[in-house]
């Protein structure tokens, strides 16, 4: 049953007037383009992304980590950290490559002009096609595949900017908007339990940056690490199918590669706040930093 309404009324003319006081608050604000100075570290490798561990992040350092592990060594890149808390997505140098102010971005070197690269759907589709790798040639299995890309980019607002939002983060319970995405949230999980107790990936019988834009948000949802016990409070185990698929991509070693890079949150051995170079993974992981030091 629905609690009573809110006493809140909207004025005829919205105004900001400060952040709020919920966790993200920090990170938005009405108007756009650069708050400070800052330029961009650039390293060696051609590719340079800047970045965050976030679901959105996870999807690109996947599909770099796999494209390095089936020897496309022109995906080599040097992974910097850009800490949103701290507002380091407002500097110069981050507001040149996107405009957009949000992670990640990518600057690709190779070419005689740095191409940018910004929204983490539009990076995934560049890679994709500059090697020529996990997305299909064939134009009904590629359709597909960008099918369910759009999908996922459109759909997870939903997901993080709605249910996430609402039922983890937001200062105040809000029964309607809980309620109102948990639900939108369930029907999308539904979406792809059904579509994957069909197709063993996504778009079909091929791994592709379809499985690797879901499995940051979705496959997220299912194995239980987002959102505190959203797990628990949305079923999840109603969902085989999705469950399984994620089980699947998680024990792939690029995606457990991936899920480290730009890592600031949990155990100290997943947290690989820059990656430079494959060793990275074995000598500069949060908890050996912190033995060195």
């Amino acid at each position: 049953m629905m609690t009573g309404p809110s006493d809140y009324v909207p004025p005829k003319v919205w105004t900001w007037t400060a952040p709020g006081d919920g966790k993200f608050s920090s990170t938005n604000r009405p108007t756009a383009g650069a708050t400070h100075d800052k330029k961009l570290p650039v390293g060696e490798h051609p590719l340079q992304l800047y970045s965050l561990g976030t679901p959105n992040g996870v999807k690109v350092t996947i599909l770099l980590e796999e494209l390095l592990a089936t020897g496309h060594t022109q995906a080599e890149y040097d992974a910097w950290l850009i800490r949103i808390g701290d507002g380091e997505q407002f500097g110069s140098g981050f507001t040149e490559i996107n405009p957009n102010s949000k992670i990640p971005a990518l600057v690709d070197l190779s070419h005689e002009q740095p191409i940018a690269v910004f929204e983490s759907g539009s990076i995934l589709l560049y890679l994709a096609e500059k090697f020529g790798a996990f997305i299909p040639k064939d134009i009904a299995h590629r359709t597909a595949c960008l099918n369910w890309l759009f999908w996922q980019v459109g759909s997870a607002p939903y997901i993080g900017g709605g249910f996430g939002h609402f039922y983890a983060y937001a200062p105040k319970k809000i029964e309607y908007a809980i309620n109102r995405f948990s639900m939108e949230a369930k029907r999308q999980l539904d979406v792809l339990d059904r579509r994957l107790a069909e197709s063993p990936f996504v778009a079909g019988v091929e791994y592709t940056i379809a499985d690797m834009a879901i499995f940051p948000w979705y496959g997220g949802l299912v194995e239980g690490w987002l959102y505190n016990d959203a797990a628990t409070f949305l079923s999840v185990q109603d969902y085989p199918h999705l469950k399984a698929w994620a089980d699947r991509l998680l024990e792939r070693p690029a995606v457990q590669r991936g899920r480290m890079v730009n890592r600031v949150f949990g155990d100290p051995s997943s947290q690989l706040h820059e990656r430079h170079d494959a060793s990275d993974f074995e000598t500069k992981t949060q908890d050996r930093l912190v033995k060195k030091s």
